[in-house]
């Protein structure tokens, strides 16, 4: 378990799954994602994650709010599955449900991982990837320390290149980044 001073990011219970099928089925959530989940996919994703922790020793955490919701959402750790010209990496990425956008939470989440990852994990480097217009997910990027790599975009290999979503850009944070110490500070 992780605790950054409002949130629980805890491992995956059985009750998570109905609010993770309905946050996955949100158009305003999948928005950059190029579809919804259906409940399906959305169970499959719950135990490809609780094997992830089995083998690699991080994933997704799901993301509990103190003293409020018991389920908000997911920050954590990946592996991509596709290749790039920065793979092999670990990927850091976040999705909350709508209700709880604007608040902070998947900064302060995203940031808890960081520290994780690199203190606990001894991660070198941490990536995240989106889509140009997803400001909002830029901004957490930005927030927590990371940089964009400019000679980084690429088009997502799993979408067709005239895809309107094919195009993605490249964020970039390694342990000894001065931005990640003064936020840690």
């Amino acid at each position: 378990m992780i605790e950054p001073p409002r949130l629980l990011l805890r491992e995956w219970r059985d009750e998570d799954l109905e609010p993770f099928v309905l946050l996955n089925a949100d158009e305003r959530v999948c928005e950059f994602l190029g579809k919804t989940f259906t409940p399906e996919e959305t169970r499959a994703m719950v135990e490809r994650n609780r094997a992830d922790f089995q083998l690699q020793g991080f994933g997704l955490w799901a993301v509990e709010v103190k003293h409020g919701p018991a389920f908000i959402g997911y920050t954590g750790l990946g592996i991509p599955s596709f290749q790039a010209h920065f793979t092999p990496c670990i990927e850091i990425g976040w999705r909350l449900a709508y209700a709880h956008w604007g608040k902070g939470y998947a900064t302060e989440a995203a940031r808890a991982v960081l520290n994780y990852a690199f203190t606990r994990l001894g991660i070198a480097e941490i990536v995240s990837i989106t889509v140009p217009n997803n400001r909002r997910s830029r901004a957490v990027m930005e927030k927590i320390g990371m940089s964009r790599d400019h000679n980084g975009d690429f088009d997502y290999p799993e979408l067709p290149p005239d895809h309107h979503l094919s195009r993605h850009v490249l964020y970039r944070i390694s342990r000894d980044n001065e931005a990640l110490q003064r936020i840690a500070a």
